[in-house]
């Protein structure tokens, strides 16, 4: 969606959103519609019950002067960003379909101008809501269609214009996200995952390599690798490094799942709803999408990040539960599931950063449990960290940008549990406690001295229902997260 910007919405408008604040629709300035159209509007709105809360809109047609316009009151509630951004989503979803292609949202109806990052958060929520991959609809209905290209702003600050740009990089790297992690597994493997990026990522200023398997054999990635062995298709390490400081190491690592496919291997899942599993990649389509946003607003940040790219299939050559593999590290895994493969991907490509980069904090991203879904549903994703300063810096930023997260914890009785009686480790602990089990795995292979944590965002990165920023689908989860942290922690 194109987001444009002007003093005041034009004398020919005919399709205009007004926002109403909480309680404020007697305060509401109507600006160009006439008595009478107030009058209809006001009338609409009692009616509706509409009192200006958060997504709430009221729709209708009012007299002008040049003819008859679409009125919507948009109700922005108290007028925080979430509330803004709430009301943004609910403007594009009621419009997208509509037949309107374009939309004036005057914000000089407000009887106080309302923040800069507000207006920005409005009209990022419009432009995301926007997102949809029709590409395998041959038959869609005209009237299901997306028509609404354009929102433009009115009555806004310069500086609203300013705050805008940033989260246009943000909303251009949601799209990549949601992109890759919508397409088909016939279509998005590890080889297309890799090619699409680098596409998409040209020009932009980062510095991207490419692990094949014959190299990550030769470093002995031997977790990774078994994973893969069973695939036709070959797994890949996808390096994107961001200098934005200049040269020298980066100060942070993004690492993210990136099972392009997951039958389960051997240990396979039941047949209902495996279709899902094209998603267990949504932890590196967040980095890739996170990278492509702090590159597109040139932040001032040293960050990489690393996305492990493997399928797990069943096949003659596949991993069995009983093998034990050699990680980059040189510790030993005993293979008591190969459903627990995420695990095994992170863990080299956490160690191949820690050599080659020396980061001073790593976050990394997973669709990793469905512990993490029966314990959070789809309302947070879960973090584990070894630093509290971390884990408070990572809160603050799921508060902040709407990508929530929760704590759990990480302690020698749960390290205990993946303990192997024939290697150094299991790949699964028991039944209990499985998100902190596979997260005390990951901590086993964190440097001293490095800043860890882990998200599990298994229930985060698709949608069986509509979000305030998002249709049924590839949310996204995970960018506007990463990219608030990085704007917070690493920049200034």
């Amino acid at each position: 969606m194109k987001i444009e910007f002007s003093l005041a919405p034009a004398a020919d408008v005919t399709v205009l959103g007004l926002p109403v604040e909480k309680e404020g629709l007697e305060r509401a300035r109507f600006g160009a519609i006439g008595v009478a159209g107030q009058g209809l509007a006001m009338g609409a709105a009692h009616a509706a019950r509409f009192d200006g809360e958060a997504g709430a809109i009221v729709d209708l047609m009012v007299p002008t002067d040049t003819g008859v316009a679409q009125l919507l009151l948009i109700g922005t509630g108290s007028g925080s960003e979430v509330d803004f951004e709430r009301a943004g989503g609910a403007l594009t979803a009621k419009l997208l379909t509509s037949g309107a292609t374009a939309v004036t949202v005057d914000f000089g109806a407000l009887p106080t101008p309302p923040a800069a990052q507000a207006i920005a958060r409005f009209a990022a929520a419009a432009a995301s809501r926007a997102w949809r991959i029709d590409t395998y609809r041959t038959r869609l209905p005209e009237k299901q269609r997306p028509t609404l290209t354009t929102l433009n702003v009115a009555g806004a600050s310069d500086a609203a214009a300013a705050a805008w740009a940033a989260q246009e990089a943000v909303v251009n790297g949601l799209a990549l996200t949601r992109t890759l992690v919508a397409e088909p597994p016939n279509v998005m493997y590890p080889g297309s995952f890799v090619e699409r990026v680098t596409a998409d990522l040209a020009g932009l200023g980062l510095e991207i390599s490419v692990l094949g398997e014959a190299e990550m054999a030769e470093l002995g990635m031997g977790a990774l690798l078994g994973v893969s062995q069973g695939s036709v298709r070959e797994g890949q390490l996808l390096v994107l490094k961001w200098s934005g400081k200049g040269p020298g190491d980066p100060d942070l690592a993004l690492v993210g799942k990136g099972v392009t496919f997951d039958t389960g291997g051997i240990s396979l899942k039941p047949g209902p709803g495996m279709e899902d599993m094209k998603w267990d990649m949504g932890g590196a389509g967040a980095v890739a999408g996170a990278m492509k946003a702090l590159a597109l607003r040139r932040a001032k940040a040293n960050v990489i990040g690393v996305c492990g790219l493997v399928e797990n299939m069943p096949d003659g050559n596949a991993q069995r539960p009983g093998d034990i593999v050699t990680s980059m590290s040189g510790q030993t895994i005993e293979i008591l599931n190969t459903d627990a493969e995420g695990r095994l991907v992170l863990c080299d490509a956490l160690t191949w950063v820690q050599q080659n980069h020396r980061p001073r904090t790593i976050v990394d991203l997973a669709t990793l449990t469905g512990a993490m879904i029966i314990a959070l549903g789809n309302e947070h994703g879960g973090m584990f960290a070894n630093d509290d300063s971390l884990a408070d810096q990572l809160l603050a930023a799921g508060r902040a940008s709407g990508d929530l997260l929760w704590r759990f914890p990480l302690s020698d009785a749960y390290n205990k549990l993946i303990d192997s009686p024939i290697a150094d480790m299991k790949n699964v602990g028991p039944r209990g406690a499985g998100s902190i089990t596979a997260a005390q795995f990951l901590q086993r292979f964190i440097d001293k001295g490095v800043r860890w944590a882990h998200l599990d965002i298994a229930g985060m990165v698709w949608a069986d229902k509509p979000g305030a920023t998002f249709d049924k689908g590839a949310t996204g989860y995970g960018v506007r997260l990463l990219d608030r942290f990085v704007a917070d922690n690493f920049e200034g």
